[in-house]
Order: C-alpha cells, then structure tokens, then sequence
C-alpha cells in the first residue's frame, strides 16, 4: 500500500501561544533553546535571566531548528517537570496525535528532507539565515500508519542508541590509549627507558624515498579518474588513524605507470597535507598497487628500527611532545613538508 504523505503545515499549530518571562521574574522555567540542544535537555532558568518573549511548548511537540548553521536539528519536548516550558523562536513547531514524535523527529533530518528545507532558506547580508516557515509548511513527508511510524522509530532509536555507545567507546579510546602508551613506553619527551632517539629520517629504508609528497595538479587531472583500476589515495582515505579504502579513486594501469614514483604499498603511512593537515592513516589494502594524490605525504619506514603503528601512535597522541610540532586551529599540525616529517625527532625502540 503506498505511505500517505502529509503537508508540514497540517501539523503547524496557528497559534502555539507565547509567554514574557521577565514579567515573572522569580519563576523558573523549562527553556528549550538552540544552546541546550547539545547538552540533551531543557535549560532551567528563572524569568529575570530571559530576555524576550518565548514560544509555549508542550510534551511531545516536536521542535525544528530553522537557523543557519544550526541546521538538522530536531528535539521532541519532553515530560512536564512541574515548570512551565517554553521554547526559543529559532525553532519550529510541529504537534498533533497524527504522528509519533520520535518518528517525526528522524524524518526532520534525513537527508531527503533537508535538501527540500535548504531551499526554504534566506537571508541578506551578514545575518543569519533562516529558514522560511511558510515554504517549509508546503513541504511534504511520508507519514504512514502510526503503529508503522512507532515500529520505525523504535528501530532508528535502537540504531541511534548504538551510534551513541560507539561513539562514547571512541571518546574512551582516546583517553585510555594514550594512557597505555605512555604506560608501557614512559612519557616520549623524558624517554625513562632510554630509548634511542632519532630523526624520522634516519628511520627511513635504504632502498626506498623514505617521504614522498604526492603528484602535482597538472600530472593527475580530474577527468583521467575512471570507475575501477588502480587506487589512489586521497585525503578521504585518511582518517583519524583509520586507513578507508573504499573512499579512494582510480587511475588506469597507464596511469599508474606514469607516476610509479608516488606509489604506496601496504605498511606505508599516509599524511594528509592538506585540509585535514597531519591526520595519519596506514595503508592495509588488497590491491597490488596504488598511488597517493597530491594533497598526500607518502611515509616509509623501516620495519626493522620501528613500527608504523608506532610512530603513528606517537605522532597522533604526542606530536608536541616528540616532534616539535604544532597544533593550529581545528586540531591541525602546522606541518606539511616532507622535509619538516624527515627533520622531526622520534623514539625508536
């Protein structure tokens, strides 16, 4: 049977109500703003601290942000808390018994639905855009039977919740990993254990350009990419210690014999020079042969002085500590040579 599809301003109240908080200094109250969507949970805050008028929100609305950037945002209002809730006018509100919630949630920010908001957007000159709530009214979403909508929701927040706890392992690992590091090699500026202490390039194998920056513009093009063949690797393939094959592109074994001289094997390390500057990546592929794009460092090492989990390791967690380099905005290292790599200094076990 094919799902009925409503428009958004059928579940749009006319009139949602509105409340002055600073004529009742003294009460708290329930604020649901852009600012504490983050934090998962209504601010509360007394009148005097409000200063203008805000919506009247009640359990189970659901909530819309239609300010840029802080788009993709939705927020179901939740148990009455004993204080009246109220919600900034930079959200959108959405109520009625036609839809569950938690569905109607999800279905604010799929990618479907956000291409269609997007183009409700507006704004002039260095203000913030908005979105346009009566264009977003005349946008249409699926809304199936409500025993579907609840199954549906169920099984997306099942995933969200899954995504939740993947990330926090993450957030852990980032914490306990260093630690155990520094647990079984001591802290690699004091070097407890004396290890030999060298420069990157001396680690470099005999028989191998120990760092390679990848192919200029002009010697890889757009248009000689084709849909299978040899890889290269390109700064999407570089995650935060997380090598991603399937985000490469591909060349022609032609290709690939023009510029054998940036080819990576697995064992390699890739450094990103560019946008992601200094995130490192070890290649571990299935392909014989690949190459490394322009906005790559190529990184060799020899496996009889260190091993490239190691340095990566070390790099990642310590780069201020072991190589004198630093970190600028957004968590990137101001390195993107392959002679400030080389001249870095580095534990050897």
């Amino acid at each position: 049977m094919k799902t009925r599809t409503i428009q958004l301003g059928e579940i749009m109240p006319a009139r949602s109500g509105s409340v002055d908080p600073s004529r009742f200094p003294e009460e708290p109250f329930d604020l649901y703003s852009i600012a504490a969507y983050d934090q998962g949970q209504p601010e509360t805050r007394l009148g005097r601290e409000i200063g203008s008028a805000k919506q009247v929100v009640q359990p189970g609305d659901v909530l819309l942000s239609r300010i840029v950037p802080h788009i993709r945002r939705a927020w179901v209002v939740g148990e009455q808390r004993g204080r009246r809730m109220i919600a900034s006018g930079e959200w959108m509100v959405f109520r009625g018994d036609r839809f569950d919630p938690c569905y109607l949630r999800h279905a604010l920010v799929t990618d479907l639905f956000h291409g269609r908001f997007m183009q409700t957007v507006s704004g002039v000159g260095g203000s913030l855009l908005r979105a346009r709530p009566a264009q977003v009214a005349d946008i249409e979403i699926a809304m199936p039977p409500l025993p579907d909508q609840q199954r549906i929701a169920g099984q997306l927040e099942q995933a969200d919740r899954l995504r939740r706890t993947r990330r926090y392992a993450l957030e852990l690992a980032d914490t306990l990993l260093p630690a155990a590091l520094l647990q079984l090699f001591g802290d690699p500026a004091d070097n407890p254990r004396g290890f030999d202490r060298v420069q990157v390039e001396q680690l470099f194998p005999p028989d191998r350009d120990g760092a390679k920056c990848g192919p200029f513009g002009s010697a890889l093009k757009k248009h000689e990419y084709v849909q299978t063949g040899v890889p290269v690797w390109t700064m999407d393939c570089v995650g935060d210690m997380e090598f991603r094959e399937d985000r490469c592109l591909f060349v022609t074994e032609q290709k690939f014999e023009e510029l054998r001289a940036y080819d990576a094997q697995n064992g390699d390390i890739l450094v990103s020079r560019a946008g992601t500057v200094g995130r490192m990546a070890i290649v571990m592929t299935k392909h014989p042969r690949s190459i490394i794009h322009s906005n790559i460092i190529r990184l060799s090492l020899n496996p009889a002085m260190i091993l490239p989990i190691y340095f990566v390791a070390v790099m990642t967690w310590f780069p201020e500590r072991v190589a004198r380099l630093k970190r600028g905005q957004e968590d990137a290292y101001t390195f993107m040579s392959t002679g400030t790599l080389g001249a870095a200094f580095s534990g050897a076990t």
